[in-house]
Parts: structure tokens; C-alpha cells; sequence
């Protein structure tokens, strides 16, 4: 089962936990956590433009970043503020 964005929240703040990190090595790293099949992972939005599992990593940063708690610094990159 493909976690919800708020799950993923803290896995998100722990890959950048040792520096910078870049969103596309986190939706791997965290869809083998997870123990994602093939099918989960390459599941699309309606849209056909993103997978589902990407686009809840991204929005679980999204709200880290509004939070206060990562700050982009870098297309694709983050750190922990």
C-alpha cells in the first residue's frame, strides 16, 4: 500500500538528515523502505504525468518546507533548515 503524505513526512526530513538531499534519490530510497511492488511505484496520477508515490513524497516536503523544517537549495534539493 502507497502511504499517505503525512507518513512519509518524517522518512523525508531523515533523508536529508546528513546533508543535502535530492527528492529524486529520496522516492527511491523511501519506495524501497516502504517495500513498494513494481506496480505501486510506477502507478500514475490521473494526469499520466506523475507516479502517485512521487507525487506524495513531493508533497510531504512541500509541507516540511512551509513548515519551516527544509528549505530548497537547489533544483530538486533540499537540506533540514
Amino acid at each position: 500500500m502507497i502511504p499517505d503524505y503525512q507518513t512519509l513526512m518524517r522518512p523525508v526530513l531523515e533523508c536529508a538528515a546528513t546533508g543535502e538531499a535530492m527528492i529524486s534519490d529520496v522516492v527511491e530510497l523511501l519506495a524501497a523502505k516502504f517495500a513498494l511492488t513494481g506496480e505501486e511505484r510506477d502507478l500514475l496520477l490521473p494526469s499520466g504525468k506523475q507516479t502517485k508515490f512521487a507525487n506524495r513524497v513531493n508533497w510531504a516536503k512541500s509541507y516540511l518546507k512551509q513548515g519551516g523544517l527544509v528549505e530548497n537549495s537547489g533544483r530538486g534539493r533540499f537540506t533540514i533548515s
